[in-house]
């Protein structure tokens, strides 16, 4: 038998939690999301289903992002035990400066679509986090408005190349003159993807109001307001034509761009040279030898081929091959701290975030970047000390592999 009694109200007061008034409902709500997952969830809540699908969308079938996610579902970590991890360094040399974590924040186009605080929002939370920043030709914010509100970020500047080889010139020459210290040449959009959830919901670009926008601005009328008593949303490095991104991407860029652009840009360019969208061992070998600084083994984010390569499954032998004459980074897929770690054993120098951050200012503009930023911080130290690892460089292959 167990004896009863009626509580004591000294005994229930304590335990009735004290909201933290100091933060807004959606902090709340972010403070509760536990992974990227959970803060995607919340993006889809926040913002129209033409907004969310614009971000959350792949090429074709999605079958190049789905098979990204899963080869990080398929990573088997091996944990060393009796390590001192009490204390962990997450830090790494990023072309020539130091960023707290190993990742950076990836360029990503039309970031104001998501949210109204747009880039400089991003920037901020790079600032904050001690990594770095990389701004898009496709941004909605300016180089140059760009370093005035984030001054102390380290900023990456992302390169397409035009047709029109004047304008792309002086973009780079803008880049120089306002600071930013590295160029990312994207080489993976020779034409635009095919991404059938923009031509499904008529997301063109600016966005058109019709029938279903209006319906819109009764669900999500928040998302309607910032956009409509803000800047006119718009990229800022060149003049909007209409049609989907895709469609831009195809009628703007080069797609006669070869290894002579890459030589070209070395000597244009006074800082450091990325390559973003390498897909294949070949290709690697072959930009490792134009005297560039770093590539990124990159499809993306499967927003161009639809059932393209992982690159997480290339990495090995792109390390083993190209590892010691450049930095090799990695992105598409990466939905956790964990999975940057793994990408970190397998021999990456360093990983970009792209995606997975665009759910969070969906979510919860700068509070919700900052979440995100928060939520792999604490997997990826987190991850370490559970495989023993107390540093980055400690990271071995050894303790990783990819099941079949």
């Amino acid at each position: 038998m167990v004896g009863r009694r009626l509580p004591r109200p000294r005994e229930i007061l304590p335990l009735i939690g004290t909201p933290d008034r100091t933060k807004s409902r959606i902090q709340h709500r972010l403070a509760r999301c536990g992974s990227i997952w959970d803060i995607r969830e919340l993006a889809r809540k926040r913002v129209p289903p033409a907004v969310f699908d614009y971000t959350d969308g792949a090429a074709g079938s999605e079958a190049t992002l789905d098979r990204s996610r899963k080869a990080y579902g398929r990573v088997e970590l091996t944990p060393r035990v009796l390590r001192d991890v009490s204390s962990v360094d997450t830090r790494v040399e990023m072309l020539g400066a130091t960023s707290a974590l190993p990742f950076a924040l990836a360029p990503t186009g039309f970031t104001r679509l998501m949210n109204h605080a747009g880039e400089p929002a991003v920037a901020e939370v790079a600032r904050e986090y001690g990594i770095p920043y990389g701004l898009s030709t496709l941004g909605t914010t300016s180089i140059e408005d760009l370093a005035a509100a984030a001054p102390r970020t380290r900023r990456w500047f992302q390169l397409y190349v035009w047709r029109d080889r004047a304008a792309t010139t002086a973009l780079i020459r803008r880049a120089q003159e306002a600071g930013y210290d590295t160029l990312i040449l994207t080489v993976d959009t020779a034409v635009g993807g095919i991404r059938l959830r923009d031509v499904r919901n008529g997301l063109t670009i600016p966005p058109q109001l019709t029938v279903r926008t209006i319906a819109d601005i009764a669900r999500f009328p928040r998302w309607w307001m910032n956009v409509l008593t803000t800047e006119p949303l718009r990229f800022a490095s060149l003049d909007s034509t209409g049609g989907t991104v895709g469609d831009l991407i195809t009628r703007v860029f080069d797609p006669g761009i070869t290894t002579d652009d890459v030589s070209w840009l070395r000597s244009v360019w006074d800082g450091k040279l990325m390559v973003k969208g390498v897909q294949s061992l070949d290709d690697a070998v072959l930009i490792a030898q134009l005297g560039v600084d770093a590539i990124v083994l990159s499809n993306h984010g499967g927003r161009q081929i639809d059932k393209g390569n992982v690159p997480l499954e290339i990495l090995p032998a792109v390390v083993e091959a190209v590892g010691t004459r450049l930095e090799v980074y990695i992105d598409g897929g990466i939905m956790s701290g964990t999975d940057i770690v793994a990408a970190l054993a397998f021999g990456a120098h360093g990983t970009l975030v792209g995606r997975a951050y665009l759910y969070g200012l969906m979510a919860g503009g700068y509070d919700g970047v900052a979440r995100v930023v928060e939520i792999l911080d604490k997997e990826i130290r987190t991850t370490m000390q559970l495989i023993g690892a107390s540093s980055i460089a400690e990271l071995r292959a050894a303790q990783v592999r990819l099941r079949p």
